[in-house]
């Protein structure tokens, strides 16, 4: 019978628990132990618990599984919360415990196993410990330190240390499953997609700056495109961070830089992230900076004096500056204090040094550096990064500045700035950069209100910090991550974060959220439903009548110009005849005028026409249709046939029943207008000749029957042959769905006319050409604030040209000298500007995109307008410093 007696023992003295148990820095609410004593251990149940002891106002228990918790080689003792009943009704109730369970021979308190942990319990998680607390095979053998074993004479004793550990922030320990940032802490983050955590941090800080917050919704932008406009995706997000309970969403915001979803991707170094942050800042405030309070100003920009005086005359020369931000040196600075102090520390400058003066010559003089003014909102960037020269790298800086929450900055002013108000700033806001230069994260902490608490924004939520955190206090390495720092003059304060109210609020960004979620919310439910719909598309006559390029329209390839091909989404379900009525009604032909062919998928990588559908197939639906005839294409692609009634009926070429017919495609070449021209189809008997249509083809161009002309088919892009008029159709491989070509026979006079002018003269040449031709989309290297300088554009140009060629055709797009034009090609995996393409490379365009990046749409380069001409750039040397 299990003799389990609950009982305190002396013997093991409390202060064990401050050698298994480590100091966690947390204050600690209530400690209790308790020690549960065992009987008859091998006679035990599977699974027993302890009397229950009380500890922090809650019940506790120790729970024990002799025999291991699904593992018989191990004893399992977890430390289980037991007083679920009376916390049912509360489901955010939980308890963060720092615990230890000791399992100790009974007679010899000296010989224990312990383990400790930490846990943050729940009622989902109400308990933890040791699934492999200890070996079972050890538990009845004396080890080499102690004659007896953990376990004599079938008994043993287990204690449970017990620290309720106080929690100041409500999310000590959080697991963060189902974690609600906004009932949480009455904020939510913005949605971090690949690398722009540094853009995040940024936005979260400018929307904290209420007054900016408010700036930046007086400005108009209810007519505002919302893919190009910057401040109408500003608006939106801050908003959004207002009202919304998930994380925001930026894309629409980095789509208005230029960026596409790899950019966003990419990791950026820490100076080009910089640089990025301020131009947004300042980008911003341009479109206010006329506004009657002038906010940027107001806010950010402060003025900074530099100056050189002189030690034995009275001569001063000097300047005045604004600045947004400064940036303080770390290393060798223990406080933040010190940063201030090296940034305005004089320079002597003596002996050879000496400064030249216009009036009195050499003179022994001081120069440096001091503020004037300190803006109501202070950015001070931690100069982290310095070029290592023996490491021909830029290293990271690891030194611990310390910075106050509260500091006064009158000391570090001119002796002639104004003192009238107090310089005395209250910390707001801490950007953290983490890791290394080129692999980064960042996070940013931040006080929302003057008498709020402090708030981590990371990782796609807001979490509640200590102020300890904050200045990296007793947290190991955070301190050595801070970048940049962020404070408030206090008497501003209440105007810089002056609360928002509704009327400060543009109505139509409510209209425009509301109008997205329709949309989105429409388009999910398609995409739900996507799998009931099959889509088609239809060419018509008229779109192969003005195509000009190979087969009889361009459906996907991105390379040439697409054609304008309408798409039907029509459910799978519908019958045959649904369709060929819907199609009927919307072009307004008589549905029994109206036939499809199918377009088939060829070996050659052409796609023609072949298989008419008949009204066999009115009764199926568009899904056995697909499925019976291009089971391996997602879509289905169709050619709508006309016929013209005779007589008032209708009389369809049956070529699949009589096996007799072919129907061909006609295309014609225009020399003068060098273009082509589609002119329908013919049905052609298998044993016709090519002889027996040529009338046919004259008078559909209204030419004499007379006319010499030159026929040619047009097999593949790369593949143009001229037809033998006396061989018939099925030797000469016509099949349906085949396209003929022709142009009128030109004497040797006209050919020479042409080529003097440089015009091509020949079908084979006009296919050639085609064939050359290539879609190069243009972006600028570097953006610029005004981004109408510098746009972003598609040309059609030849694969063979030149670098000289590219700018010539770029420059008069742009109208800008073509010698001042560089380029640069895409990154084979980024899609970012990489390598300089050098003027006088040999290389064709084709050449130069060979490594071009493989999912873009079409082809991409970059283009830069120089300073100065590209042949003096050239020829000018570089070398590093």
């Amino acid at each position: 019978m299990t003799n389990i007696v609950d009982c305190m023992i002396v013997d093991l003295d409390q202060s064990i628990a401050n050698d298994i148990m480590p100091n966690l820095g947390y204050e600690i609410e209530d400690f209790r132990y308790h020690t549960w004593r065992l009987t008859n251990w091998s006679s035990l149940k599977n699974k027993i618990t302890s009397p229950e002891f009380e500890v922090g106002g809650w019940r506790w228990r120790i729970l024990l599984f002799p025999f291991g918790n699904n593992n018989s080689e191990t004893v399992s003792i977890y430390l289980d919360y037991s007083d679920l009943k009376n916390s049912s009704a509360d489901s955010d109730w939980y308890s963060c415990v720092q615990f230890a369970l000791v399992l100790w021979n009974s007679k010899d308190p000296t010989f224990y196993i312990s383990h400790n942990a930490h846990h943050r319990f729940t009622i989902e998680e109400s308990d933890w410990g040791f699934h492999r607390f200890y070996d079972q095979s050890k538990l009845f053998v004396p080890s080499i330190n102690h004659t007896h074993p953990l376990i004599e004479n079938d008994a043993c004793n287990i204690t449970a240390f017990v620290r309720i550990i106080k929690d100041p922030t409500g999310v000590l320990w959080h697991n963060f499953e189902n974690y609600d940032s906004r009932k949480m802490t009455g904020y939510i983050n913005l949605n971090k997609r690949g690398a722009t955590d540094y853009i995040n941090v940024e936005l979260q800080l400018l929307y904290s700056i209420k007054y900016f917050r408010k700036a930046m919704y007086q400005i108009p932008t209810e007519d505002d495109d919302p893919v190009k406009s910057i401040h109408l995706a500003m608006q939106k997000i801050f908003y959004q961070l207002q009202i919304s309970d998930t994380p925001v969403e930026t894309t629409e915001l980095t789509k208005s830089f230029g960026w596409n979803s790899t950019t966003s991707f990419i990791q950026h170094d820490v100076q080009e992230n910089l640089y990025t942050i301020n131009w947004l800042t300042l980008a911003l405030g341009f479109k206010t900076i006329n506004s009657a309070d002038d906010t940027i100003s107001r806010l950010f920009v402060g003025k900074m004096k530099s100056y050189i005086r002189c030690v034995n005359i009275n001569y001063e020369s000097s300047r005045i500056e604004d600045y947004y931000d400064i940036s303080l040196k770390v290393k060798g600075c223990q406080t933040l204090s010190d940063s201030f102090m090296n940034y305005i520390r004089e320079e002597s400058c003596e002996g050879d040094n000496r400064y030249q003066t216009e009036s009195y010559g050499l003179q022994d003089a001081k120069k440096g550096l001091i503020f004037e003014s300190f803006p109501s909102v202070l950015r001070i960037q931690l100069n982290r990064f310095e070029y290592d020269m023996q490491m021909n790298a830029v290293v990271k800086i690891t030194d611990r500045l310390e910075y106050p929450m509260e500091i006064d900055l009158q000391r570090y002013l001119s002796p002639e700035s104004d003192r009238s108000k107090p310089h005395n700033y209250l910390l707001h806001g801490v950007i953290v950069h983490q890791d290394g230069l080129r692999k980064s994260s960042y996070h940013v902490f931040l006080k929302p209100e003057r008498d709020g608490k402090w708030f981590k924004f990371d990782d796609n939520r807001v979490v509640p910090i200590t102020d300890k955190e904050v200045l990296g206090e007793g947290v190991p390495n955070a301190i050595d991550s801070t970048y940049m720092l962020i404070y408030i003059r206090e008497s501003d304060i209440d105007f810089v974060l002056s609360p928002i109210l509704a009327e400060d609020i543009p109505k139509h960004l409510q209209r425009r959220l509301d109008e997205e979620k329709a949309l989105y919310e429409q388009k999910q439910k398609e995409d739900e439903e996507c799998h009931l719909y099959l889509p088609i598309k239809i060419v018509t006559p008229d779109i192969f009548e003005c195509y000009q390029g190979f087969d009889l329209v361009n459906f996907d390839n991105r390379q040439y110009p697409l054609s304008n091909v309408p798409l039907f989404k029509v459910l799978k379900s519908d019958t045959y005849e649904a369709f060929k009525n819907m199609v009927a009604h919307k072009f307004e032909i008589p549905t029994e005028q109206i036939r499809f062919r199918i377009f088939v998928n060829r070996q050659n990588k052409t796609i023609r026409p072949e298989d008419p559908i008949t009204d066999d197939y009115l009764g199926k639906t568009m899904d056995e249709i697909h499925t019976t005839m291009v089971p391996k294409q997602n879509d289905l692609k169709l050619f709508l046939e006309v016929a013209k009634p005779i007589n008032d009926e209708v009389i369809w070429f049956l070529p699949t029943e009589i096996n007799s017919h072919i129907l061909v495609f006609i295309k014609y070449f225009n020399p003068d207008a060098q273009s082509l021209e589609g002119l329908g189809h013919l049905y052609v008997k298998k044993s016709g000749k090519l002889d027996d249509i040529i009338p046919i083809l004259c008078e559909k161009k209204e030419f004499p029957s007379y006319t010499l002309l030159k026929i040619y088919e047009e097999i593949k892009p790369n593949m143009i042959e001229e037809m033998n008029p006396i061989l018939t159709f099925q030797k000469s491989e016509i099949q349906d769905g085949d396209i003929i070509c022709f142009q009128k026979a030109l004497t040797q006079k006209e050919i020479q006319e042409y080529t003097a002018a440089g015009r091509i003269h020949g079908l084979p040449i006009f296919y050639e050409s085609l064939f050359m031709r290539i879609i190069i989309y243009f972006k600028p290297k570097y953006l610029t604030v005004d981004r109408e300088q510098k746009p972003e554009f598609e040309l059609v140009l030849n694969k063979q040209y030149t670098y000289d060629d590219i700018a010539k055709h770029v420059a008069a797009h742009l109208n800008v000298d073509p010698l001042k034009l560089q380029f640069t090609t895409a990154h084979p995996t980024t899609g970012t500007h990489d390598i300089i393409i050098k003027r006088t490379t040999t290389k064709t365009l084709s050449e130069m995109l060979q490594n071009l990046y493989s999912s873009n749409l079409v082809d991409l380069l970059y283009y830069e307008i120089l300073d100065i001409s590209i042949v003096e750039l050239e020829d000018k040397k570089f070398f590093k410093v």
